[in-house]
């Protein structure tokens, strides 16, 4: 009984001793295989670890190279935006205007040429060159005329705030309303050459109207800009005037300047009352004609 009992112990011992080799290996082989992985872990958190604070470092570096010009672009939006808010709110304005006006004129001189038999009582005028000399002596006229404003600077060229600068182009046309009739006979023409040697005109019975036509360009000088009240001035211009008889010749044409001032007051949106006076001088005379004459009166503006 106690040998089968030996027995039974010895082979359960070797069956122990035979399982527990073959365990060994395989645990100890575990073993390995786990602490190679968690050192492989522990290298690659390493890395990771390196590799963050390359990226953060980086990070800072580009932070700092773009923060001053980033800042300094910032600063410089924010400075806009406030001189932007801080400006007051300009209102469009229609600175250009056409306007048409109208009024009376008063010449300087007689509008009379050297020629002007009105009538016999003529004789009792003096002669010169075998003509006969005698002026019409209306020197009242009226006028009517348009032209336009075209804007050029709002503040004199950088001299004075809120005057404009524009350039006025106008055309204008006046009137004596005096008129020239020869009406003398053939039989009193030769009367009158007989007795003073002096040949008129053949006989006319038709009408001459004394008038002028002028074509000006000027500078003028407006105030108060933005403002419904604008008064202005005109310097000095440049003007071509176009004379009708009576004169020695059939048309004059004469060159000359204008000088003017005036005001007008926006009514309602981009219409304007103005009221103006203007000297118009012409050196010398053509053929007998004087055209040098002052001129006052009104105009209707619409601005664009």
């Amino acid at each position: 009984m106690m040998n089968k009992t030996n027995s039974c112990l010895g082979v359960a011992l070797a069956t122990l001793t035979m399982a527990g080799a073959m365990v060994s290996p395989q645990v100890a082989a575990g073993s390995k295989a786990e602490r190679m992985s968690e050192a492989a872990n522990a290298k690659v958190e390493i890395l990771e670890a390196q590799l963050r604070a390359m990226q953060d470092e980086i990070a800072g570096l580009k932070a700092q190279v773009s923060a001053p010009a980033d800042a300094q672009k910032v600063q410089e939006l924010d400075a806009w935006m406030a001189s932007v808010k801080s400006q007051p709110v300009e209102a469009k304005t229609k600175d250009n205007m056409v306007f048409f006006r109208g009024g009376y004129a008063r010449f300087d001189d007689d509008r009379g040429g050297t020629l002007d038999p009105t009538s016999v009582s003529a004789l009792g005028l003096s002669s010169s060159n075998g003509t006969l000399v005698g002026p019409i002596t209306d020197k009242d006229a009226w006028y009517f005329g348009a032209g336009f404003d075209f804007s050029l600077d709002d503040n004199l060229w950088g001299l004075m705030d809120d005057t404009e600068v524009l350039a006025e182009l106008g055309v204008n046309y006046t009137e004596l309303a005096t008129q020239q009739p020869n009406g003398l006979s053939p039989q009193e023409t030769a009367t009158i050459a007989a007795a003073t040697g002096i040949i008129l005109p053949a006989a006319n019975t038709e009408s001459a109207t004394v008038n002028m036509a002028t074509v000006s360009a000027s500078p003028k000088i407006k105030f108060l800009k933005g403002s419904a009240f604008r008064p202005w001035l005109i310097p000095v211009g440049f003007e071509l005037n176009v004379v009708s008889p009576p004169s020695d010749a059939i048309t004059v044409l004469t060159p000359g300047m204008v000088f003017g001032a005036g005001a007008d007051y926006k009514i309602w949106k981009n219409l304007y009352v103005g009221a103006d006076v203007r000297y118009h001088y012409a050196p010398g005379n053509v053929d007998g004609i004087n055209v040098n004459n002052f001129n006052a009166g009104g105009y209707l503006g619409i601005g664009f």
